[in-house]
């Protein structure tokens, strides 16, 4: 990565996320074979890559005034929302075989795991 990532509760909110994205894998690859599993971790890690998208922008704003904070917290989100809707179209259209129950549950669950970064303590 080209940035640090100091926030714990974001770093937090990031593992976890892949640690959902890894059980979601494992779960639609025994039910619903080799694709399941596939389309799970791409789920997943369109929310990882959105949130890291987010973490990157919302680095930008430390030690900065809370106007500028405020609003390159906006662009974050922005880029993060943006980002999920392309690639989620981009998944759907490049892989056919995609099972659709998987990566949107995948994606779903790591998604609201993201937005739970602000009840962990920075500690």
């Amino acid at each position: 990565m080209w940035f640090r990532l100091r926030s714990r509760p974001l770093r937090t909110a990031l593992r976890w996320q892949l640690v959902a994205t890894a059980a979601f894998a494992l779960i639609f690859g025994i039910f619903a074979g080799l694709h399941g599993a596939i389309s799970a971790v791409l789920g997943g890690l369109i929310s990882v890559c959105a949130g890291a998208a987010f973490a990157a922008l919302g680095s930008l704003a430390e030690g900065k005034s809370a106007g500028f904070a405020l609003v390159t917290m906006l662009r974050a989100e922005s880029v993060k929302i943006g980002l999920m809707v392309v690639l989620l179209w981009l998944v759907l259209a490049a892989y056919a075989k995609a099972v659709v129950l998987a990566l949107i549950a995948s994606f779903l669950v790591t998604a609201l795991i993201f937005s739970m970064a602000a009840l962990i303590r920075e500690e």
